[in-house]
């Protein structure tokens, strides 16, 4: 690489590193200096030290959103990035209509996290439902679907809902990429259906898989938008997540320091279970 190579090279660089930077790097350094203070974002800044996390540790609901926001995460793994390959797989195998099917589970990605909670919401709703109202239809009885028991699992069904198609979109990307003389040659030694999936696409397309795994964990962890739309939190914390959480400490109970504390949290568990994953999936790739 000659040295003129690498002036270009930085100057196009630069400007990615600078928006990375300001808006990544420098809240998140700024985040965690905040969670050692007492602050109310306006007129008190204390340094407490640790006391934040101390708290951390003591608080209730943080026990109750971390469960919860591991619960999100495993639906999303399973369902999201499952129901994602199971898609790509049988579209792959149809000849015709593969952009429209792209088009299709790919939509719900496109549409503002805030409309498909209001649009949950209205099919949550016990009076005029139309979930109470298709059950009314049919001779049963309405019912309260947003109850202490119930509200994380129907908060989690929009969330899985609204990114199966990206990971549809990914996974297919992936399988289209696949030469078609591996599966001439599967099909010579009488390899084909499912057993091609198992041998041959699915060891194919591992990195993707992978891939899209980790990219559901952490999006796990970015849940806020839907939960606070359709149950803000509630009944008692029933659907707490760490996102809903560590904004009604920050912005309602005006605890800027302590919902710092509860941001540092959310990275901590990302990056935990990000690197858990990659050790659990690790798995030499086949390349082609």
């Amino acid at each position: 690489m000659q040295k003129g190579d690498r002036g270009v090279i930085f100057f196009f660089l630069l400007p990615a590193v600078l928006l990375t930077g300001v808006f990544l790097y420098y809240p998140f350094i700024h985040s965690i200096i905040k969670s050692f203070y007492y602050s109310d974002g306006m007129f008190i800044n204390r340094f407490v030290g640790i006391e934040n996390y101390i708290r951390l540790t003591q608080d209730e609901v943080v026990k109750i959103a971390t469960l919860n926001t591991l619960e999100i995460m495993l639906y999303a793994v399973i369902f999201q990035v499952g129901l994602g390959i199971v898609l790509a797989l049988l579209v792959d195998s149809i000849r015709f209509g593969k952009n429209f099917f792209r088009s299709v589970f790919f939509f719900p990605v496109a549409i503002s996290a805030t409309a498909i909670g209001l649009m949950f919401t209205l099919f949550y709703n016990y009076d005029n439902g139309m979930l109470n109202q298709l059950l009314v239809r049919f001779g049963f009885e309405k019912v309260v679907w947003m109850t202490e028991e119930t509200s994380l699992l129907a908060v989690a069904v929009p969330v899985i809902w609204q990114y199966v198609g990206f990971y549809f979109v990914i996974i297919l990307t992936a399988i289209s990429k696949i030469p078609d003389d591996f599966y001439e040659a599967a099909q010579l030694e009488g390899i084909n259906g499912f057993q091609k999936t198992i041998y041959i696409t699915l060891p194919l397309i591992w990195g993707d898989v992978k891939t899209s795994i980790l990219l559901a964990i952490t999006g796990a962890l970015k849940v806020f938008e839907l939960v606070y739309v359709i149950s803000s939190g509630g009944p008692a914390n029933s659907s707490e997540v760490l996102g809903t959480y560590m904004y009604q400490k920050t912005f309602t109970g005006q605890a800027f320091g302590y919902g710092a504390t509860i941001a540092v949290w959310i990275v901590i568990l990302g990056l935990l279970f990000s690197v858990i994953a990659n050790r659990l999936l690790k798995k030499e790739e086949i390349t082609y």
